[in-house]
Protein backbone atom coordinates (compact mmCIF):
# COMPACT_ATOMS: atom_id res chain seq x y z
CA UNK A 1 0.00 0.00 0.00
CA UNK A 2 1.27 3.39 -1.18
CA UNK A 3 2.16 5.50 1.66
CA UNK A 4 0.85 8.97 1.48
CA UNK A 5 3.08 12.07 2.06
CA UNK A 6 1.30 15.70 2.67
CA UNK A 7 2.24 18.04 0.69
CA UNK A 8 4.64 20.85 1.68
CA UNK A 9 2.98 24.11 2.01
CA UNK A 10 5.46 26.11 4.01
CA UNK A 11 6.97 28.33 1.31
CA UNK A 12 10.42 28.59 3.07
CA UNK A 13 10.79 24.32 2.94
CA UNK A 14 10.01 24.39 -1.02
CA UNK A 15 12.11 27.42 -1.49
CA UNK A 16 15.13 25.02 0.63
CA UNK A 17 14.07 22.02 -1.37
CA UNK A 18 14.31 24.08 -4.64
CA UNK A 19 17.75 25.57 -4.05
CA UNK A 20 19.29 22.25 -2.76
CA UNK A 21 18.82 20.55 -5.98
CA UNK A 22 19.78 23.69 -7.71
CA UNK A 23 22.64 22.65 -5.92
CA UNK A 24 22.98 18.96 -6.90
CA UNK A 25 22.42 20.12 -10.33
CA UNK A 26 25.58 22.52 -10.38
CA UNK A 27 27.56 19.94 -8.34
CA UNK A 28 27.39 17.81 -11.21
CA UNK A 29 28.03 20.09 -13.70
CA UNK A 30 31.67 21.09 -11.57
CA UNK A 31 32.45 17.68 -12.07
CA UNK A 32 31.73 17.50 -15.99
CA UNK A 33 34.88 19.63 -15.62
CA UNK A 34 36.94 16.87 -14.47
CA UNK A 35 36.68 14.87 -18.16
CA UNK A 36 37.54 18.23 -19.83
CA UNK A 37 40.72 18.56 -17.51
CA UNK A 38 41.91 15.39 -18.67
CA UNK A 39 41.52 15.99 -22.02
CA UNK A 40 43.04 19.37 -22.19
CA UNK A 41 46.44 17.41 -20.96
CA UNK A 42 46.34 14.47 -22.47
CA UNK A 43 46.23 16.52 -25.81
CA UNK A 44 49.46 18.44 -24.12
CA UNK A 45 51.48 15.92 -23.69
CA UNK A 46 53.15 13.50 -26.19
CA UNK A 47 51.12 10.11 -27.23
CA UNK A 48 53.69 7.78 -24.63
CA UNK A 49 52.25 9.55 -21.57
CA UNK A 50 48.74 10.71 -22.43
CA UNK A 51 47.54 7.19 -19.98
CA UNK A 52 49.67 8.31 -17.32
CA UNK A 53 47.51 12.05 -17.57
CA UNK A 54 44.31 9.84 -17.41
CA UNK A 55 45.53 8.04 -14.48
CA UNK A 56 46.20 11.17 -12.35
CA UNK A 57 43.35 12.98 -13.30
CA UNK A 58 41.28 10.01 -12.05
CA UNK A 59 43.10 9.62 -9.42
CA UNK A 60 42.52 13.30 -8.19
CA UNK A 61 38.78 12.32 -8.10
CA UNK A 62 38.63 8.70 -6.58
CA UNK A 63 41.09 9.43 -4.13
CA UNK A 64 40.47 13.10 -3.49
CA UNK A 65 36.64 12.58 -2.41
CA UNK A 66 37.50 10.40 0.22
CA UNK A 67 40.61 11.81 1.38
CA UNK A 68 38.30 15.19 1.65
CA UNK A 69 35.77 13.65 3.19
CA UNK A 70 37.71 11.85 6.12
CA UNK A 71 39.88 15.05 6.77
CA UNK A 72 39.51 17.83 4.37
CA UNK A 73 36.18 19.49 5.20
CA UNK A 74 36.68 18.67 8.91
CA UNK A 75 39.86 20.18 8.81
CA UNK A 76 38.76 23.76 6.95
CA UNK A 77 36.10 23.93 10.06
CA UNK A 78 39.04 23.65 12.72
CA UNK A 79 41.11 26.01 10.75
CA UNK A 80 38.01 28.74 10.39
CA UNK A 81 37.58 28.76 14.13
CA UNK A 82 41.14 29.01 14.98
CA UNK A 83 41.81 31.95 13.10
CA UNK A 84 38.59 33.94 13.57
CA UNK A 85 36.65 34.80 16.95
CA UNK A 86 34.55 31.16 16.77
CA UNK A 87 35.09 29.01 19.53
CA UNK A 88 36.74 25.55 18.37
CA UNK A 89 34.99 22.66 18.36
CA UNK A 90 36.23 19.95 16.47
CA UNK A 91 33.60 17.10 16.48
CA UNK A 92 31.01 19.97 15.15
CA UNK A 93 33.70 20.63 12.24
CA UNK A 94 33.29 16.66 11.37
CA UNK A 95 30.04 16.55 12.06
CA UNK A 96 28.74 16.16 8.46
CA UNK A 97 30.05 12.96 8.30
CA UNK A 98 26.90 11.56 10.38
CA UNK A 99 24.25 14.52 8.92
CA UNK A 100 22.24 13.28 6.07
CA UNK A 101 20.64 16.22 5.65
CA UNK A 102 20.80 18.60 3.04
CA UNK A 103 23.66 21.34 5.33
CA UNK A 104 25.70 17.96 6.27
CA UNK A 105 26.15 15.64 2.65
CA UNK A 106 24.59 17.72 0.00
CA UNK A 107 27.06 21.00 1.08
CA UNK A 108 29.98 18.43 1.45
CA UNK A 109 29.30 17.20 -1.87
CA UNK A 110 29.14 21.03 -3.19
CA UNK A 111 32.41 21.82 -1.39
CA UNK A 112 34.00 18.64 -2.59
CA UNK A 113 33.88 19.00 -6.21
CA UNK A 114 35.90 22.81 -5.62
CA UNK A 115 38.50 20.68 -3.52
CA UNK A 116 38.80 18.04 -6.65
CA UNK A 117 39.16 20.80 -8.71
CA UNK A 118 42.12 22.79 -6.93
CA UNK A 119 43.68 18.90 -6.94
CA UNK A 120 43.40 18.29 -10.57
CA UNK A 121 45.48 21.39 -11.63
CA UNK A 122 48.68 20.19 -10.08
CA UNK A 123 48.53 16.96 -12.88
CA UNK A 124 49.10 19.69 -16.07
CA UNK A 125 51.83 21.18 -14.21
CA UNK A 126 54.31 18.23 -13.73
CA UNK A 127 52.59 16.01 -16.72
CA UNK A 128 55.50 13.30 -18.33
CA UNK A 129 58.29 13.07 -15.56
CA UNK A 130 56.59 12.97 -12.22
CA UNK A 131 56.49 9.63 -10.03
CA UNK A 132 52.97 8.19 -9.85
CA UNK A 133 53.89 7.19 -6.17
CA UNK A 134 54.53 10.82 -5.10
CA UNK A 135 51.79 12.32 -7.41
CA UNK A 136 49.70 9.85 -5.56
CA UNK A 137 50.91 11.47 -2.00
CA UNK A 138 50.39 14.81 -3.16
CA UNK A 139 46.41 14.52 -4.22
CA UNK A 140 46.56 13.45 -0.37
CA UNK A 141 48.34 16.47 1.04
CA UNK A 142 46.50 18.71 -1.52
CA UNK A 143 42.99 17.73 -0.42
CA UNK A 144 43.53 16.83 2.84
CA UNK A 145 45.76 19.98 4.66
CA UNK A 146 46.75 22.83 1.46
CA UNK A 147 42.91 23.35 -0.14
CA UNK A 148 41.61 22.57 3.43
CA UNK A 149 43.25 25.23 5.19
CA UNK A 150 42.46 27.91 2.61
CA UNK A 151 38.86 27.02 2.39
CA UNK A 152 38.96 27.39 6.12
CA UNK A 153 41.09 30.65 5.82
CA UNK A 154 38.25 32.13 3.69
CA UNK A 155 34.82 30.73 2.87
CA UNK A 156 34.58 28.50 6.02
CA UNK A 157 34.65 31.81 8.43
CA UNK A 158 38.55 32.24 9.44
CA UNK A 159 41.21 34.60 9.39
CA UNK A 160 39.90 36.88 6.07
CA UNK A 161 36.31 36.41 6.73
CA UNK A 162 34.21 39.72 7.41
CA UNK A 163 33.75 40.98 10.86
CA UNK A 164 30.51 40.13 12.96
CA UNK A 165 28.60 42.24 15.74
CA UNK A 166 29.39 38.97 17.81
CA UNK A 167 33.10 38.85 17.65
CA UNK A 168 33.29 35.97 15.34
CA UNK A 169 34.99 37.14 12.53
CA UNK A 170 38.58 36.57 11.09
CA UNK A 171 40.80 38.10 12.59
CA UNK A 172 42.20 40.19 9.47
CA UNK A 173 39.13 40.81 8.35
CA UNK A 174 37.88 42.60 11.70
CA UNK A 175 41.40 44.18 11.91
CA UNK A 176 40.44 45.85 8.21
CA UNK A 177 36.49 45.91 8.56
CA UNK A 178 36.41 44.24 5.79
CA UNK A 179 35.97 40.30 4.67
CA UNK A 180 38.12 38.92 1.52
CA UNK A 181 36.06 38.61 -1.88
CA UNK A 182 36.27 35.60 -3.53
CA UNK A 183 32.91 34.14 -4.57
CA UNK A 184 33.62 30.88 -6.32
CA UNK A 185 37.11 30.55 -6.05
CA UNK A 186 39.54 32.50 -8.18
CA UNK A 187 42.35 32.40 -5.91
CA UNK A 188 40.82 29.58 -3.21
CA UNK A 189 40.49 27.43 -5.61
CA UNK A 190 42.15 28.01 -8.82
CA UNK A 191 45.22 30.12 -7.56
CA UNK A 192 46.30 27.83 -5.08
CA UNK A 193 46.02 24.89 -7.86
CA UNK A 194 48.47 26.87 -10.08
CA UNK A 195 50.95 27.68 -7.42
CA UNK A 196 51.18 24.22 -6.11
CA UNK A 197 51.50 23.35 -9.65
CA UNK A 198 54.38 26.14 -10.35
CA UNK A 199 56.20 24.27 -7.22
CA UNK A 200 55.66 21.16 -7.86
CA UNK A 201 57.33 21.78 -11.52
CA UNK A 202 60.34 23.13 -10.26
CA UNK A 203 60.93 20.09 -7.75
CA UNK A 204 60.23 17.84 -10.03
CA UNK A 205 62.51 19.26 -12.60
CA UNK A 206 62.19 20.16 -16.76
CA UNK A 207 61.53 17.04 -18.99
CA UNK A 208 64.74 16.00 -20.72
CA UNK A 209 65.41 18.34 -23.64
CA UNK A 210 63.13 21.01 -22.26
CA UNK A 211 66.09 23.46 -22.32
CA UNK A 212 69.19 22.93 -24.39
CA UNK A 213 73.25 23.08 -22.98
CA UNK A 214 72.63 27.18 -22.96
CA UNK A 215 69.31 26.76 -20.72
CA UNK A 216 67.27 28.28 -23.80
CA UNK A 217 63.42 26.41 -23.92
CA UNK A 218 62.98 24.02 -26.51
CA UNK A 219 59.41 23.14 -27.69
CA UNK A 220 58.12 19.70 -26.78
CA UNK A 221 54.77 19.38 -28.88
CA UNK A 222 51.97 17.45 -27.23
CA UNK A 223 50.23 15.03 -29.53
CA UNK A 224 46.63 16.47 -30.02
CA UNK A 225 45.33 19.70 -30.38
CA UNK A 226 42.25 18.53 -31.22
CA UNK A 227 41.82 17.17 -27.76
CA UNK A 228 43.50 19.77 -26.08
CA UNK A 229 40.47 22.41 -27.23
CA UNK A 230 37.72 20.01 -26.86
CA UNK A 231 38.92 19.91 -23.23
CA UNK A 232 39.03 23.95 -23.02
CA UNK A 233 35.13 23.76 -24.43
CA UNK A 234 33.81 20.75 -21.73
CA UNK A 235 35.50 23.04 -18.83
CA UNK A 236 33.98 26.28 -19.98
CA UNK A 237 30.88 24.50 -20.29
CA UNK A 238 31.45 22.81 -16.52
CA UNK A 239 32.64 26.59 -15.20
CA UNK A 240 28.68 27.50 -15.53
CA UNK A 241 28.55 25.48 -12.37
CA UNK A 242 31.68 26.69 -10.97
CA UNK A 243 30.45 30.33 -11.21
CA UNK A 244 26.50 30.27 -11.59
CA UNK A 245 25.73 27.64 -9.44
CA UNK A 246 27.75 29.26 -6.24
CA UNK A 247 24.88 31.72 -6.34
CA UNK A 248 23.14 28.63 -4.51
CA UNK A 249 19.61 30.94 -3.84
CA UNK A 250 17.72 30.74 -6.61
CA UNK A 251 14.14 31.44 -4.82
CA UNK A 252 14.52 33.46 -1.23
CA UNK A 253 11.64 34.05 1.14
CA UNK A 254 10.40 37.51 2.87
CA UNK A 255 9.65 37.77 6.61
CA UNK A 256 6.28 38.06 5.00
CA UNK A 257 5.94 34.45 3.31
CA UNK A 258 6.61 35.98 -0.45
CA UNK A 259 8.95 34.20 -2.67
CA UNK A 260 10.81 36.11 -4.82
CA UNK A 261 13.05 33.92 -8.26
CA UNK A 262 16.72 35.68 -7.52
CA UNK A 263 17.12 36.27 -11.13
CA UNK A 264 19.12 39.53 -10.87
CA UNK A 265 21.63 38.22 -9.29
CA UNK A 266 21.59 34.80 -11.40
CA UNK A 267 21.49 36.90 -13.82
CA UNK A 268 24.95 39.01 -13.16
CA UNK A 269 26.99 36.12 -12.64
CA UNK A 270 25.85 34.66 -16.08
CA UNK A 271 26.81 37.33 -18.00
CA UNK A 272 29.69 37.95 -16.18
CA UNK A 273 31.10 34.64 -16.69
CA UNK A 274 30.24 34.64 -20.17
CA UNK A 275 31.55 38.15 -21.24
CA UNK A 276 35.08 37.39 -19.47
CA UNK A 277 35.13 33.82 -21.05
CA UNK A 278 35.03 35.42 -24.63
CA UNK A 279 37.15 39.07 -23.59
CA UNK A 280 40.18 36.68 -22.43
CA UNK A 281 39.57 34.37 -25.54
CA UNK A 282 39.95 37.10 -27.74
CA UNK A 283 42.68 38.85 -26.08
CA UNK A 284 44.92 35.86 -26.00
CA UNK A 285 44.01 35.43 -29.92
CA UNK A 286 45.37 39.13 -30.46
CA UNK A 287 48.07 39.08 -28.05
CA UNK A 288 49.57 35.70 -29.66
CA UNK A 289 49.26 36.99 -33.11
CA UNK A 290 50.97 39.93 -32.37
CA UNK A 291 53.99 37.65 -30.36
CA UNK A 292 53.80 34.97 -32.55
CA UNK A 293 52.89 36.57 -36.03
CA UNK A 294 49.97 34.26 -36.04
CA UNK A 295 46.72 33.40 -34.13
CA UNK A 296 47.59 30.32 -31.82
CA UNK A 297 44.69 27.85 -30.97
CA UNK A 298 46.21 26.81 -28.04
CA UNK A 299 46.98 29.91 -26.93
CA UNK A 300 43.15 31.23 -27.54
CA UNK A 301 41.99 28.00 -25.64
CA UNK A 302 44.40 28.86 -22.69
CA UNK A 303 43.05 32.43 -22.80
CA UNK A 304 39.37 31.21 -22.92
CA UNK A 305 40.08 29.44 -19.42
CA UNK A 306 42.21 32.59 -18.10
CA UNK A 307 39.36 35.24 -18.97
CA UNK A 308 36.81 32.76 -17.09
CA UNK A 309 39.54 32.14 -13.64
CA UNK A 310 40.12 35.96 -13.55
CA UNK A 311 35.95 36.52 -13.23
CA UNK A 312 35.40 33.57 -11.05
CA UNK A 313 35.88 35.52 -8.09
CA UNK A 314 34.35 38.65 -9.50
CA UNK A 315 31.73 37.78 -11.00
CA UNK A 316 28.66 38.93 -8.57
CA UNK A 317 30.35 41.84 -7.52
CA UNK A 318 31.53 43.89 -10.52
CA UNK A 319 29.66 45.00 -13.55
CA UNK A 320 29.34 43.51 -16.91
CA UNK A 321 32.36 45.96 -17.99
CA UNK A 322 34.37 45.47 -15.11
CA UNK A 323 33.58 42.19 -16.00
CA UNK A 324 34.67 41.80 -19.12
CA UNK A 325 37.93 44.21 -19.20
CA UNK A 326 39.24 41.47 -16.32
CA UNK A 327 38.46 38.82 -18.21
CA UNK A 328 40.48 40.34 -21.03
CA UNK A 329 43.64 41.17 -19.03
CA UNK A 330 44.02 37.92 -17.46
CA UNK A 331 43.47 36.38 -21.67
CA UNK A 332 46.00 39.04 -22.55
CA UNK A 333 48.32 38.41 -19.39
CA UNK A 334 48.10 34.22 -20.32
CA UNK A 335 51.15 34.10 -23.09
CA UNK A 336 53.34 36.78 -21.41
CA UNK A 337 53.26 34.91 -18.14
CA UNK A 338 54.19 31.50 -19.50
CA UNK A 339 57.10 33.02 -21.23
CA UNK A 340 57.85 34.24 -17.61
CA UNK A 341 57.78 31.07 -16.30
CA UNK A 342 59.36 29.16 -18.96
CA UNK A 343 62.42 31.71 -19.78
CA UNK A 344 63.05 33.47 -16.73
CA UNK A 345 62.18 31.14 -14.13
CA UNK A 346 63.27 28.24 -15.84
CA UNK A 347 60.18 26.02 -14.85
CA UNK A 348 58.58 23.70 -17.42
CA UNK A 349 54.83 24.20 -16.43
CA UNK A 350 53.91 21.52 -19.04
CA UNK A 351 49.98 22.98 -19.57
CA UNK A 352 51.09 26.60 -18.44
CA UNK A 353 48.64 26.06 -15.06
CA UNK A 354 50.79 29.38 -13.36
CA UNK A 355 50.00 31.56 -16.04
CA UNK A 356 46.09 30.04 -16.52
CA UNK A 357 45.28 29.59 -13.21
CA UNK A 358 48.10 31.23 -10.60
CA UNK A 359 48.63 34.72 -12.46
CA UNK A 360 45.01 35.17 -13.63
CA UNK A 361 43.44 34.11 -10.63
CA UNK A 362 45.62 36.59 -8.59
CA UNK A 363 45.36 39.53 -10.93
CA UNK A 364 41.56 39.36 -11.42
CA UNK A 365 40.54 39.10 -7.27
CA UNK A 366 43.29 41.70 -6.36
CA UNK A 367 41.17 44.21 -8.96
CA UNK A 368 37.82 43.42 -7.86
CA UNK A 369 36.93 46.94 -5.54
CA UNK A 370 38.00 48.87 -8.80
CA UNK A 371 35.02 47.59 -11.01
CA UNK A 372 32.16 47.00 -8.03
CA UNK A 373 28.33 46.89 -9.29
CA UNK A 374 26.52 49.18 -6.89
CA UNK A 375 22.31 50.14 -7.24
CA UNK A 376 23.14 53.23 -5.67
CA UNK A 377 27.02 53.82 -7.83
CA UNK A 378 27.32 55.87 -10.82
CA UNK A 379 25.73 54.68 -13.59
CA UNK A 380 28.46 53.47 -16.47
CA UNK A 381 27.32 51.87 -19.85
CA UNK A 382 23.64 51.18 -18.37
CA UNK A 383 25.15 49.48 -15.20
CA UNK A 384 25.91 51.66 -11.91
CA UNK A 385 29.66 51.33 -10.53
CA UNK A 386 31.41 52.56 -7.32
CA UNK A 387 34.98 51.77 -5.84
CA UNK A 388 34.54 49.56 -3.57
CA UNK A 389 37.28 51.20 -1.09
CA UNK A 390 41.06 51.28 -0.20
CA UNK A 391 40.29 49.12 2.55
CA UNK A 392 38.42 46.43 0.63
CA UNK A 393 41.80 47.07 -1.88
CA UNK A 394 43.90 46.31 0.85
CA UNK A 395 42.36 42.97 2.07
CA UNK A 396 42.33 41.69 -1.48
CA UNK A 397 45.87 42.30 -1.53
CA UNK A 398 46.26 40.88 1.73
CA UNK A 399 44.18 38.18 0.94
CA UNK A 400 46.37 36.83 -2.23
CA UNK A 401 49.58 37.25 -0.66
CA UNK A 402 47.95 35.18 2.32
CA UNK A 403 46.72 32.38 0.10
CA UNK A 404 49.91 32.24 -1.90
CA UNK A 405 52.11 31.99 1.25
CA UNK A 406 50.46 28.98 2.69
CA UNK A 407 50.28 27.31 -0.62
CA UNK A 408 53.75 27.82 -1.79
CA UNK A 409 55.16 26.74 1.62
CA UNK A 410 53.13 23.90 2.21
CA UNK A 411 53.72 22.75 -1.31
CA UNK A 412 56.88 22.72 -1.20
CA UNK A 413 57.35 21.38 2.36
CA UNK A 414 54.88 18.25 1.35
CA UNK A 415 57.42 17.89 -1.90
CA UNK A 416 60.45 18.05 0.12
CA UNK A 417 59.17 15.22 2.37
CA UNK A 418 58.23 13.30 -0.28
CA UNK A 419 61.35 13.26 -2.28
CA UNK A 420 63.02 11.70 0.26
CA UNK A 421 60.20 9.77 1.05
CA UNK A 422 60.30 8.24 -2.07
CA UNK A 423 61.56 10.48 -4.54
CA UNK A 424 59.76 12.78 -7.23
CA UNK A 425 60.59 11.74 -10.87
CA UNK A 426 60.37 8.81 -12.51
CA UNK A 427 63.95 6.83 -14.02
CA UNK A 428 65.48 8.70 -17.53
CA UNK A 429 64.55 5.56 -18.99
CA UNK A 430 60.80 5.85 -18.00
CA UNK A 431 60.87 8.85 -18.93
CA UNK A 432 62.11 8.03 -22.38
CA UNK A 433 59.98 5.11 -22.92
CA UNK A 434 57.40 6.75 -22.06
CA UNK A 435 55.26 7.45 -18.40
CA UNK A 436 52.17 4.61 -20.01
CA UNK A 437 54.62 2.35 -20.30
CA UNK A 438 57.35 2.81 -17.20
CA UNK A 439 54.49 3.78 -14.48
CA UNK A 440 51.24 1.54 -15.68
CA UNK A 441 52.47 -0.86 -18.29
CA UNK A 442 50.35 -0.07 -21.11
CA UNK A 443 49.78 1.92 -23.95
CA UNK A 444 46.91 4.22 -24.48
CA UNK A 445 47.64 3.97 -28.60
CA UNK A 446 48.65 0.85 -29.00
CA UNK A 447 48.63 0.65 -32.88
CA UNK A 448 51.24 3.40 -32.54
CA UNK A 449 53.02 3.54 -29.34
CA UNK A 450 53.97 -0.28 -29.03
CA UNK A 451 51.46 -3.42 -27.41
CA UNK A 452 48.98 -2.94 -24.94
CA UNK A 453 47.24 -5.97 -24.96
CA UNK A 454 45.62 -7.34 -21.88
CA UNK A 455 46.54 -10.86 -22.46
CA UNK A 456 50.48 -9.96 -23.01
CA UNK A 457 53.10 -9.38 -20.62
CA UNK A 458 54.50 -6.05 -19.82
CA UNK A 459 55.30 -4.43 -23.26
CA UNK A 460 59.04 -4.52 -23.63
CA UNK A 461 61.31 -1.11 -23.87
CA UNK A 462 64.53 -1.46 -25.88
CA UNK A 463 66.43 1.23 -26.33
CA UNK A 464 68.40 -0.11 -29.66
CA UNK A 465 64.77 0.62 -31.39
CA UNK A 466 63.59 -2.91 -31.14
CA UNK A 467 61.51 -5.29 -32.66
CA UNK A 468 57.83 -5.04 -33.98
CA UNK A 469 55.48 -4.14 -31.23
CA UNK A 470 58.29 -2.94 -28.52
CA UNK A 471 58.51 0.23 -27.32
CA UNK A 472 61.34 2.51 -28.29
CA UNK A 473 62.47 4.78 -26.33
CA UNK A 474 61.52 7.90 -28.44
CA UNK A 475 57.97 6.86 -27.69
CA UNK A 476 56.95 4.12 -29.89
CA UNK A 477 57.61 1.74 -32.70
CA UNK A 478 58.30 2.44 -36.37
CA UNK A 479 55.88 4.46 -38.21
CA UNK A 480 54.65 6.45 -34.66
CA UNK A 481 53.61 9.52 -34.08
CA UNK A 482 56.69 10.58 -33.35
CA UNK A 483 57.28 13.34 -30.16
CA UNK A 484 58.86 15.98 -32.40
CA UNK A 485 56.32 15.78 -34.81
CA UNK A 486 53.26 15.92 -32.99
CA UNK A 487 50.49 18.72 -33.85
CA UNK A 488 50.13 20.39 -30.94
CA UNK A 489 52.55 22.23 -29.06
CA UNK A 490 52.01 21.38 -24.79
CA UNK A 491 53.49 25.41 -24.22
CA UNK A 492 50.73 26.67 -26.12
CA UNK A 493 53.30 27.33 -29.44
CA UNK A 494 56.15 27.65 -28.47
CA UNK A 495 57.72 26.05 -32.04
CA UNK A 496 56.35 29.13 -33.58
CA UNK A 497 58.78 30.96 -31.83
Amino acid sequence: MLETVPLQSDPQTIANGINYVWVLVVSFLIFFMQPGFALLEAGQVRAKNVGNVLMKNMTDWALGVLVYFVVGAGLAGVVAALTSGSALDVMGAFSYVGSPGAVGWIDWVFGAVFAMTAATIVSGAVAERMDFRAYVLLVVAVTAVVYPTVQGLTWAGGLLSGPTPDGTGGFVGAALGVGYLDFAGATVVHMVGGLAGLVAAKLVGPRKGRFDANGDSQPIPGHSMLLAVLGTLILAFGWYGFNVGTQATVLSVADDGSVAFMGAALGRVVLVTTLGMGAGAMAAMAVSTYWQGKPDPLWMANGLLAGLVAVTGAVPHVTWWGGLLLGALGGALVLPAYRFTVDTLKIDDVCGVFAVHGVAGAVGTILIPLFGASSSGTAILGDGWAFLGVDQLAMQVVGVLVIATWTVLATGAVLLALDALVGLRVSEEEEEAGLDVGEHGISTYPEFVGNSNPESSRPTVSADGGTEGDVRTDGGTEGDVRTDGATAASDGGEGDD
